[in-house]
């Protein structure tokens, strides 16, 4: 038993003023408690309010994002996919001046056809990459809000199981 309020006491000096602060709450004894009661009797109403709500406002695995961090996705690069245009384009090209008969011609016809090609297929991965970096930071953003709208019910939740139970031991809480 001795050990167990040896406990109870260090937990309550670990809470202290940081719970109190955690939890937006101005405490009062209105009953004259002595600072040693004060103390226990904040260290029960946390674990009370702990156990009522779910949630410990000293716990800092409940203020993890979930999906935090999570990794931007990644386009499928086409950088090869340019190269292999501009060397299509001069086959095609090469066939097609050798039926027309200028072979040089229609390979740099080719070429600069599957450049442009290419280049168009680079752009689109670019603005697929844009795009794609974009949704991904909005729903971060969504995620991140939705988190802090649920974290905030919790607080408070807690916060009003806090209030009932220092209230029922006499202090003024506001």
């Amino acid at each position: 038993m001795m050990r167990m309020k040896h406990f109870v006491i260090t937990l309550a000096i670990g809470l202290g003023f940081s719970a109190v602060h955690a939890q937006d709450l101005f405490i009062y004894p209105a009953q004259g408690q002595s600072a040693d009661q004060q103390r226990q009797d904040r260290l029960e109403c946390h674990l009370w309010a702990v156990d009522q709500t779910g949630f410990d406002p000293t716990d800092p695995a409940n203020f993890t994002v979930p999906g935090a961090g999570a990794p931007l996705p990644q386009v499928e690069r086409q950088g090869a996919r340019t190269s292999r245009s501009v060397v299509r384009g001069a086959a095609v090209g090469t066939a097609g001046g050798a039926i027309a008969g200028d072979v040089g011609r229609g390979a740099a016809i080719g070429a600069t056809s599957g450049a442009l090609i290419g280049g168009a297929r680079s752009a689109d991965q670019r603005r697929g990459q844009q795009q794609a970096t974009d949704d991904w930071a909005r729903q971060q953003q969504s995620a991140q809000w939705q988190q802090q709208q649920a974290l905030q019910q919790r607080q408070q939740g807690f916060n009003r199981a806090m209030r009932v139970c220092l209230e029922a031991r006499g202090y003024t809480v506001s």
